[in-house]
């Protein structure tokens, strides 16, 4: 899907969730639209103003932020629809790529328009005290 938001942005949202429990996800970019948490850029930060506390440099990426939550929740809904369960589902991975670059249209002639690809693979994962305890009991036998 062609999102009109920018493709390093959408990286660095994309490394802050990844792994994260979906719910947690959608918590984290709630936040990040609020204003409240900061989104730490660590690949492309040059120009990029420090934050208060242990962030580093980081930014509010709103417009990206609004993207991607909608895409995480239209994930979810297919998972629920899948028959998996939502409180073990995470995100695995979330991959963004850069799509064309159709030109402006008017008087904004040799101007190009940011343009996002986003996948999203969600799976049900164990919790990790289920997962330890089964391999202690596979080691025991």
């Amino acid at each position: 899907m062609d999102l009109s938001i920018s493709t390093k942005q959408s990286i660095e949202v994309s490394n802050a969730i990844k792994g994260k429990e979906v719910q947690k996800a959608k918590e984290i970019l709630q936040k990040i639209i609020n204003k409240k948490k900061v989104v730490p850029f660590k690949r492309f930060r040059g120009g990029v103003g420090h934050r208060k506390g242990k962030y580093g440099p980081g930014r509010y990426p709103i417009k990206a932020c609004t993207q991607i939550l909608q895409i995480v929740k239209a994930a979810e809904a297919n998972a629920k629809f899948k028959g998996l369960s939502q409180e073990k589902i995470c995100i695995k991975e979330i991959i963004p790529n850069k799509a064309s670059r159709p030109m402006h249209f008017g008087r904004q002639r040799g101007r190009k328009m940011k343009r996002t690809h986003i996948k999203v693979v969600i799976e049900e994962q164990e919790k990790k005290k289920e997962k330890a305890t089964k391999e202690k009991k596979e080691d025991k036998k």
